[in-house]
């Protein structure tokens, strides 16, 4: 009988590295594949059987907090920043990230209807409160603009972004969306 070159169980000291080999397959599949792919697939592609994945994230919303904590704390960050030109920053990164990783949306909103006391969507909403003020008071958006206006502006992106079939041209229809707002004063036009 040959010989089999698989490992023995790591046991508990496989722990660390078993979920940070989910959280990676999970950011990678949920932007390639959408927030909806197979647990399954995410546990597969880690290398880990579904119950190691499920005993590190009970819930699709765990793992997804977990791997969008990241996306928080890089906006966090940003509105941390005390100067005007805040604003501007943590609007492009937040269209960005609407772009790139559309998941990140899936899941604030899916916690919302599940887990309304999560507080994901007021926590992106307090940050776009304590940036915008600064870049009203330096007249670098528009004195109407509000705090609720940019975070309908941002889901109107996800939509096209959502609704656009060919994904090479998302940018574009993003831009030519924003564009068509712009042009409308009903989203931020940063200076």
């Amino acid at each position: 009988m040959p010989a089999t070159s698989r490992r023995g169980n790591r046991g508990p000291a496989a722990a660390a590295g078993n979920r940070r080999a989910i959280l990676d397959a999970a950011r990678r599949l949920f932007t390639e594949r959408g927030y909806r792919v197979p647990l399954s697939t995410i546990a597969r592609e880690a290398g880990v059987g579904q119950g190691v994945l499920y005993r590190h994230f009970p819930t699709r919303l765990d793992l997804a907090f977990a791997v969008f904590e990241e996306n928080f704390a890089e906006l966090e960050a940003i509105a941390a920043d005390p100067g005007e030109g805040a604003f501007g920053r943590l609007w492009s990164r937040l269209l960005e990230m609407t772009i790139a990783e559309s998941a990140f949306v899936e899941m604030v909103v899916d916690a919302r209807r599940a887990l309304p006391d999560r507080g994901d969507d007021r926590r992106l909403l307090a940050l776009v409160e304590a940036t915008l003020p600064r870049a009203r008071a330096a007249g670098l958006v528009d004195p109407a603009l509000t705090a609720d206006d940019v975070l309908l502006a941002q889901r109107m992106v996800y939509g096209v972004v959502v609704t656009e079939t060919d994904p090479v041209r998302v940018r574009q229809a993003v831009e030519g969306a924003l564009a068509l707002l712009k042009e409308r004063a009903l989203v931020p036009a940063v200076r």
